[in-house]
C-alpha cells in the first residue's frame, strides 16, 4: 500500500536536493584535483608548471563513496510498520497530540514519524474518527543479533496491537515488542523463526565532531534509503527528558527514519535517530540521535528484564552557577548544587545537605546537574559509589548505597531556577537586596521556618534573580535564618569575606531551591 506517501509533499524534495548535492559534488570534485595538483609539486606561483584541464581529470582519482559501507550494512536495516487501536485512551491522545500544530519544534520528528489515519478515513472537527478503529504508524529500526533482535524507538511502538517488519530483501515478518523505555525513547523487538538475521553492532567509541555518518531508514514509506553528513554536535540537551545527551548530525532524517540506524565509516552504529528540530516538519538538517553506549546499556535491561531499572541518589539538583560558586568558595562552576534531599532517600541516609555540591561520582567529575543524573541512572540499584561533595566550605568523600528509581519519579535536573530571597531595610553597612521581610512564624501559611518575602523592588537584586512576594527564605549563606536580624548578620559576613553574591535557599510555591544574589 503506498497511501501513507503524499506525493505533493515528496515531489519537492525529488527535485530540489538532488541538485544541491550535484553542485556540492562538482565543489567536491575540484577541490579534490586541486589538491592532488599541489601533492604533485605544482604550485599557482611555479609559472609554467601547471596541468592542463584534460589532463587533470584524466589523472584525479574518484573521491571515494560510501557504497561499499552501505553494502555492508543496509540489509541489517529494516522498516516497521505497526497498527494501534483508535479506541485505546493513551493512543488516542498520542494520535491527538501528534496532529497538533501547537507543539515545539522539537516534537516535529514523533508527529511526523508516528502515525497517521489510513487511506479513505475521515476526520471529525474534535479529531475523532467518522470510520475505521486502527491507525497505522511507520518508522525504521536495525537488527542487533542473528537470532532476530532488532532496536527502534519507542514513540514508534508504543500501543502497539500489532508490529511488522520489512527486512532489506522485502520478506515482511511478524515481531513482538520485548521491552520498551520512555525515558531514552527506545525499544527492542524481537522477530521469530530464523538464526541468520543480518545484524549490526554498537560503536565502542563516541564519535568526534566532524566525523563522517551515513543515515540508513524508511523515510516517507519509500524503505531502504541512505543519506550521509557529519556529526555537528556532542552532548545535546533538547529538552525531552533528564537524560538527554543527544549526538546532533546533519545527515537528512525524514518521516520513517525514527528508530534507524546512523553508521561510523566502520559500519558501527553510533546512534539511534530519534528527534529533529523541524518548524516545517522535513529535514532542514538538524537531527539527534540517542548515543550508542546509552542505547547498549538500555538494550542489554530490556533484552534480560523487558524494563529499565536505574539508581537513584534522592535528591532535588540545579546546576551550578558562576555566583553560585562565588558564594561557596568554589573555585570552578561545575557540580550539582542539592536542593533538597528526599526523605529516607539514600542520600539523606548518607547525609548528604541541602547546599552540598556533588563535583564527582566514583572520581569522575561531574559537570552539571543534568550529568549527575544520567551519571547517577546508568549504575544499578543497590550499587556502592563514592560522591565528591563541597559541604560546608570543605571537601569530603561520601558513600551511598543507591536506590532504585520509582517508575512515578524523574529526576529534576532541568536547571530552569525559579527561584525568590529575601531581606529587610538595610541598615549602615549591610547590603541590599531589595526585599521587605517577615519571619514566616508571622505569617498565615508560611510555616516557623525562615523568613517571608512580603515585597520585592522591581529593581532590586533579588527581582532579577527572580525573587517573588510569598517566597520563604531558609537560609543564607549557609546559615539557618529565622529573623531580619538573621538575615542582615548573614549579609555582612558576606560583604565582609569579600564575596560578590550570597547563597539563599528559597522555598516556593513549586519547590525549594538556591539562589546567588549579588551583594549591592
Amino acid at each position: 500500500m503506498n497511501d501513507h506517501i503524499n506525493p505533493d509533499s515528496a515531489r519537492p524534495r525529488a527535485i530540489l536536493k538532488p541538485r544541491r548535492l550535484a553542485l556540492l559534488g562538482t565543489v567536491a570534485a575540484l577541490g579534490v584535483a586541486v589538491l592532488a595538483g599541489a601533492s604533485n609539486g605544482y604550485s599557482p606561483f611555479a609559472g609554467a608548471s601547471f596541468t592542463s584541464p584534460a589532463l587533470a581529470a584524466e589523472t584525479t582519482p574518484t573521491p571515494p563513496g560510501f557504497a561499499d559501507l552501505v553494502a555492508k550494512v543496509k540489509p541489517a536495516v529494516i522498516s516497521v510498520r505497526v497498527k494501534i487501536d483508535q479506541t485505546d485512551k493513551n493512543a488516542m491522545l498520542q494520535q491527538n497530540r501528534m496532529d497538533s500544530d501547537e507543539d515545539s519544534p522539537f516534537d516535529q520528528f514523533p508527529k511526523e514519524f508516528g502515525f497517521r489515519l489510513p487511506k479513505g478515513m475521515q476526520q471529525m472537527p474534535n479529531g475523532m474518527p467518522q470510520r475505521h478503529r486502527v491507525i497505522t504508524g511507520e518508522g525504521s529500526g536495525f537488527f542487533i543479533s542473528a537470532d532476530g533482535y532488532a532496536v527502534t524507538n519507542n514513540h514508534v511502538v508504543d500501543h502497539a496491537q500489532s508490529v511488522q517488519v520489512t527486512a532489506d530483501d522485502g520478506t515482511i515478518y511478524t515481531a513482538k515488542v520485548v521491552g520498551t523505555d520512555p525515558k531514552t525513547d527506545l525499544a527492542l523487538i524481537k522477530v521469530d523463526g530464523k538464526k541468520d538475521f543480518p545484524f549490526v553492532k554498537f560503536s565502542e567509541q563516541r564519535p568526534r565532531i566532524g566525523d563522517w555518518v551515513v543515515a540508513v531508514g524508511n523515510p516517507f514509506g519509500l524503505g531502504g534509503t541512505v543519506t550521509a553528513g557529519i556529526v555537528s554536535a556532542n552532548g545535546r540537551d533538547i529538552g525531552a527528558g533528564p537524560y538527554d545527551d543527544y549526538i546532533q548530525i546533519d545527515a537528512p532524517i525524514n518521516k520513517g527514519n525514527s528508530g534507524g540506524p546512523a553508521f561510523d565509516m566502520n559500519g558501527n552504529v553510533i546512534g539511534v535517530n530519534t528527534a529533529i528540530f523541524s518548524p516545517s516538519g522535513g529535514s532542514v538538517g538538524i537531527g539527534f540521535d540517542i548515543p550508542a553506549n546509552t542505547a547498549k546499556l538500555v538494550v542489554a535491561q530490556l533484552k534480560d528484564n523487558g524494563s529499565v531499572t536505574r539508581g537513584w541518589l534522592g535528591v532535588q539538583v540545579q546546576p551550578v552557577t558562576a555566583d553560585i560558586a562565588d558564594s561557596l568558595g568554589l573555585k570552578e562552576a561545575r557540580g550539582a548544587i542539592v536542593d533538597t534531599p528526599q526523605d529516607n532517600s539514600p542520600a539523606s541516609k548518607a547525609g548528604i545537605e541541602a547546599g552540598d555540591v556533588i563535583t564527582a561520582v566514583n572520581g569522575t567529575a561531574i559537570k552539571d546537574s543534568r550529568d549527575l543524573a544520567r551519571t547517577i541512572g546508568t549504575m544499578a540499584p543497590g550499587s556502592s559509589v563514592k560522591l565528591d561533595v563541597w559541604h560546608k566550605g570543605e571537601s569530603k568523600t561520601v558513600s551511598v548505597n543507591l536506590g532504585e528509581l520509582p517508575n512515578e519519579r524523574q529526576a529534576k535536573a532541568n536547571g530552569k531556577a525559579n527561584d525568590k530571597a529575601d531581606e529587610g531595610q538595610s541598615t549602615a553597612g549591610t547590603p541590599r537586596l531589595g526585599l521587605s521581610l517577615a519571619p514566616a512564624g508571622d505569617v498565615q501559611g508560611a510555616g516557623q521556618k525562615g523568613v517571608v518575602v512580603t515585597s520585592v523592588d522591581p529593581e532590586g537584586p533579588a527581582a532579577s534573580r527572580g525573587i517573588q512576594t510569598g517566597d520563604v527564605i531558609l537560609n543564607v549563606g549557609g546559615k539557618a535564618v529565622a529573623s531580619i536580624d538573621d538575615v542582615r548578620t548573614e549579609l555582612k559576613q558576606a560583604k565582609s569575606a569579600g564575596k560578590r553574591s550570597v547563597l539563599l535557599q528559597v522555598k516556593s510555591a513549586e519547590a525549594t531551591k538556591f539562589v546567588a544574589v549579588p551583594l549591592a
